[in-house]
């Protein structure tokens, strides 16, 4: 049986969980209750007062013949009873003093002494009342003992279990209603929905964005009556916010999303949202998210439901079937035959039962009842399966209100929602803020400006290394509208920023020229586009994929400087989308640090007018290159990492060529070296990291050489060729195997900066101080036993490095070196107290000459 808590755990779903109860189930928990209590008493009145009453049938018309005998001596005294054909006897026979009753005479006394003769009777009564004993009410025992064999044997099994079942069907039809609650797979997800559910009828958010939706027709209409005077000058014709004070920031919502064409419409406030009800609001938002990607995967919920409903379904048509053939089995009299003859003398007995009536009438009742419960169970079957109940619109919340990008739902997500609209539309609709990105952004923004402060975002105001006012803003949920209050910035970074939108207030920044966007697909109203496309003159892209490039990128027409820093393969560079860089007519210097395998066709659409192209890839190889052919005007070209094995022919072509850099690559031999002949104007050439073993004689021919990078590869020698480049001022040979200093050094009179750092070199010759004009000397990490004392003709020197040689003691003459300074002398400190203390004096002392390397 069901213990009282158990039953009562089921009460405890109706409160918890009314919200999914429509109205049919209420209405079915009703009559299950009623149902219920006619089983109860039903089940109460036979245990108390069921009884059956049975009494012997006489088969014939009773004959009573009495055969008294005269002889007052006689032993005993015998009375027939003839009925029809049978003959019973029922004889008294006295033993002594003590009468002895024998089962043939058990029937009532006063029944077999009606049939007696008078005068018989009076003997008998003369005997009773002489004789002495215990009485026994035998006879009481019989009808006792014939009732209860009748009532199991006449009564029909319906009369009897009647109450049981009713109970069982009932608590069978309970259960089947609440099973849904119940199961381990579903209870979990009904418990996490509803308890959202609640949370997101009840946040102060949900009535917040409901009811600025509901004024911002309004607000519309009052923008086009005021007009544009209204207006800040910093605002576009699309918003309208006001003006903002210092002890309470304005907070603007837009009810669009952002783009270059269209512009956003902001939406002021009503009220200003609590910081703990803001948090509140944005952990809801995560929930309903993740509860979403939980259950709208699968349709156990509604396959359950439905299931549970088909069960009540059948349950009620086999109710029905049965109790309708047993409702005439229930009357109040009943014939008896319990085949006991040999102890009481008669085979049939007519009962009453006096339930039968009570019984009947309740069993029609809930005949009744079961009728109406299959009523609505068909009802629910029809409702489940007349409509797409795996599908749920919110088009009419869309309709009423800005939030256009709530999603349709679907599966048991979608059910569920159903199930809540038969309780009150209103909470779905009130659940569908919670799935709309506009009203998630909608609070981001409240919450980001509530934090982010003009005096916070000016804390974080720093200057770079061109002494430019910089901000960087990271992992944001948007762009706080503060940040456009700060009208003397320079640089703006903005990386990790999904949501950033730039607003028409960006106009205020006249300082500002230099935009980062990292991984921050950034959206723009119309107003603040304008102002970008003709004011910003620096942009650094860095992304993930293609398309997370803005569109409006394409169109800045003022825009000088842009850097694309991502995934650019193969397969998507028909994406890239640079046709539309043939609107970046004043477009100069174009940086694409990706993992190209070919320079995108798109990129010499602004050939004409770029003097800088940089490709850095990841080590991915770069195959072709003829489009470079058509870039006459670039004056600076880098490829770095580009698994390159030979100097591109392509190259050769680049007439205004003045620097190439080809760093990291794979390039073993130079020889194409003298096709640079004919790049007259080419004065700096870096070939550093990569795999050159000589230099070739034909280096002579750039005769515009002005630096030369070779540092990281694997020479061994340096040709006296190289030596021969009169206006060369920077060469760079660190980290090789070179073993000597040509004598032919001194050729170079131009030479500023020398660095052979890194290598196997153990002597110096005198004709390297005859290089007067030198300025830097990295020496560092080599063999060199002592420094010659002609150093002191160094008087340009500023940077020395020494460390890391087998050198005893320094020269004295580094005195004479007027422009070095022991922060410009890189050496070990024993090495510098070998010096005499007026050289020291020296070299400790200030100087405002700016030092600097040459790299």
């Amino acid at each position: 049986m069901f213990t009282l808590a158990e039953v009562a755990s089921l009460s405890d779903i109706q409160p918890t969980y009314r919200i999914l109860k429509p109205w049919w189930d209420v209405f079915m928990d009703y009559l299950a209750v009623v149902m219920l209590m006619v089983a109860i008493f039903a089940g109460t009145m036979q245990l108390t007062k069921d009884q059956v009453v049975c009494l012997p049938v006489l088969q014939s018309t009773v004959n009573s013949k009495v055969q008294p005998d005269t002889s007052g001596k006689a032993d005993f005294t015998t009375v027939e009873t003839t009925t029809g054909q049978e003959e019973a006897s029922m004889r008294t026979v006295s033993f002594g003093n003590a009468p002895t009753v024998t089962p043939d005479i058990l029937l009532s006394r006063a029944t077999s002494s009606q049939y007696q003769p008078t005068e018989s009777g009076q003997e008998l009564k003369k005997e009773q009342k002489d004789s002495s004993g215990r009485k026994t009410n035998l006879d009481f025992q019989q009808y006792v003992f014939i009732n209860q064999m009748c009532y199991h044997l006449a009564l029909p099994w319906y009369s009897k279990y009647f109450p049981y079942l009713v109970l069982i069907h009932t608590i069978i039809l309970i259960v089947s209603s609440n099973f849904w609650f119940k199961y381990p797979k579903t209870c979990s997800k009904i418990e996490h929905f509803v308890s959202i559910l609640g949370k997101c009828f009840e946040s102060p958010w949900t009535t917040k964005a409901l009811s600025e939706t509901a004024c911002e027709d309004s607000e519309e209409n009052k923008q086009r009556l005021t007009g544009a005077q209204s207006l800040p000058k910093y605002v576009s014709t699309s918003s309208d916010e006001g003006s903002p004070s210092a002890s309470t920031p304005m907070i603007t919502k837009s009810g669009f999303k952002f783009s270059a064409d269209k512009p956003m419409i902001e939406i002021p406030s009503v009220t200003i949202l609590d910081k703990k009800d803001g948090e509140q609001a944005k952990a809801l938002f995560e929930k309903v998210r993740k509860f979403r990607a939980h259950v709208e995967d699968s349709d156990l919920i509604y396959k359950l439901y439905v299931g549970q409903t088909v069960i009540k379904t059948v349950k009620f048509i086999f109710i029905l079937c049965y109790t309708a053939n047993f409702v005439n089995t229930i009357s109040f009299e009943h014939i008896c035959n319990p085949k006991v003859e040999h102890l009481i003398g008669y085979t049939q007995f007519e009962c009453t039962h006096n339930m039968a009536y009570m019984l009947k009438k309740l069993l029609i009742s809930y005949i009744s009842l079961i009728c109406v419960y299959g009523f609505i169970c068909l009802y629910t079957l029809f409702w489940l399966f007349r409509i797409p109940l795996k599908e749920y619109s919110f088009e009419k919340v869309r309709e009423e209100s800005s939030f256009s990008d709530i999603p349709d739902v679907k599966n048991d997500f979608a059910f569920l929602l159903h199930m809540v609209d038969q309780y009150d539309q209103l909470y779905s609709k009130r659940f569908g803020v919670f799935l709309s990105e506009v009203s998630e952004n909608k609070l981001r923004g409240i919450s980001l400006n509530h934090e982010w402060t003009y005096e916070k975002l000016r804390q974080h105001v720093s200057r770079n290394a061109q002494d430019k006012q910089e901000l960087h803003l990271f992992m944001l949920s948007g762009v706080p509208d503060a940040v456009f209050d700060l009208t003397d910035l320079d640089v703006l970074k903005l990386e990790l920023i999904p949501e950033a939108k730039i607003t028409a207030k960006i106009s205020q920044m006249t300082n500002l020229q230099e935009l980062h966007l990292y991984h921050c697909p950034a959206k723009v109203e119309q107003t603040a586009f304008s102002f970008l496309r003709d004011h910003l003159r620096c942009l650094h892209v860095k992304f993930t994929d293609v398309a997370e490039i803005p569109a409006w990128v394409y169109l800045l027409k003022t825009l000088r400087e842009l850097y694309l820093i991502g995934n650019l393969n193969s397969e998507n560079n028909k994406m890239i989308g640079l046709e539309s860089l043939r609107e970046l007519r004043h477009l100069k210097i174009l940086h694409v640090k990706s993992n190209l395998t070919k320079i995108p066709p798109n990129i010499t659409d602004v050939a004409p007018h770029l003097t800088k192209l940089v490709i850095h890839n990841d080590g991915t190889k770069l195959v072709v290159l003829n489009s470079l052919k058509k870039m006459t005007n670039v004056a600076e070209l880098e490829l770095q990492n580009c698994e390159l094995e030979r100097i591109p022919h392509a190259i050769f072509s680049l007439s205004n060529l003045q620097e190439l850099d080809l760093k990291s690559n794979s390039i073993r031999t130079i020889e194409e070296i003298i096709s640079f002949q004919h790049l007259k104007r080419l004065t700096c050439l870096k070939l550093w990291h990569n795999k050159i073993v000589s230099i070739p004689s034909s280096i002579t021919h750039i005769k515009n050489l002005e630096s030369l990078y070779l540092s990281n590869n694997k020479l061994e020698t340096l040709p006296a060729a190289v030596f021969s480049l009169q206006k060369l001022r920077c060469l760079d040979v660190s980290y090789n195997s070179i073993a000597v200093i040509p004598v032919e050094i001194g050729l170079l009179q131009n030479l500023q900066h020398f660095h052979i750092t890194g290598n196997k070199v153990d002597n110096l010759p005198k004709q390297l101080f005859k290089c007067v004009k030198l300025r830097t000397l990295s020496l560092g990490q080599n063999c060199i036993t002592s420094i010659p004392d002609k150093i002191s003709q160094l008087l340009q020197l500023t940077y020395l490095e020494l460390k890391g040689n087998c050198l005893d003691r320094l020269p004295a003459t580094l005195g004479q070196c007027q422009l070095l300074r022991k922060s410009g002398l890189i050496v070990e400190d024993h090495l510098f107290d070998t010096l005499p203390s007026e050289v020291k004096e020296v070299l400790n002392q200030d100087t405002s000459i700016p030092f600097a390397n040459g790299i």
